[in-house]
């Protein structure tokens, strides 16, 4: 449930400094301020740290697929392949 809040936080953060990022680029036309910069650059680091969140939870087991296609839940429903 930790990772899961974590992951949450992590996306929230994203979109948040995604909109920081878009206000300062309309306000700061033709002012040579790097506050764009330094949000879309805050925005990167956060992205990775979400990414690298997630695969280290799939990696770890602590989240796993549901979807009703996957071949590791639902074995029986998946055709045999053919071997040639």
């Amino acid at each position: 449930m930790l990772l899961k809040t974590i992951i949450v936080f992590l996306f929230i953060a994203v979109l948040i400094s995604l909109s920081s990022a878009l206000v300062f680029l309309m306000k700061d036309v033709g002012n040579p301020s790097k506050r764009t910069l330094y949000a879309l650059g805050v925005r990167v680091v956060l992205a990775v740290a979400l990414v690298g969140t997630i695969a280290w939870g799939i990696y770890s087991g602590q989240l796993t697929s549901k979807a009703p296609w996957d071949r590791q839940l639902h074995p029986e429903r998946v055709a045999p392949q053919m071997h040639q």
